[in-house]
C-alpha cells in the first residue's frame, strides 16, 4: 500500500522540531526520486518511536539494518540552493 503524500506529511510531524524538519525536508526533496521499495522503508521508518529516530539521525544509536540506508540519506539531505 503507497500512501500520499499528505498523509506522509502528517506522519512528518513529530513531537520534536528536530525531526519535523529532517524528515520534512527529505520528504519534500528526496522521497520522488527513490525507488518504490525504498518509499515504503521511509513510510515504515515513519512509525518508529520519535526518540529512537532521533538517536538514529544523530548518530547516537546504529538504526536497524532495514532502516540504515534511509537514516543515511535523511541525514545527508540538503535543500537544494536557491
Amino acid at each position: 500500500m503507497t500512501l500520499s503524500r499528505d498523509r506522509l506529511r502528517w506522519l512528518c510531524r513529530r513531537g520534536m522540531l528536530e525531526l519535523d524538519a529532517w524528515l520534512t525536508r527529505f520528504l519534500d526533496v528526496r522521497y520522488t526520486d527513490l525507488p518504490a521499495d525504498q518509499q515504503a522503508v521511509f513510510a515504515s521508518l515513519l512509525n518508529q518511536d520519535d526518540m529512537d529516530l532521533f538517536d538514529w539521525i544523530t548518530g547516537e544509536c546504529a538504526s536497524p539494518a532495514e532502516f540504515r540506508c534511509i537514516v543515511a540519506e535523511i541525514k545527508t539531505t540538503r535543500y537544494p540552493k536557491t
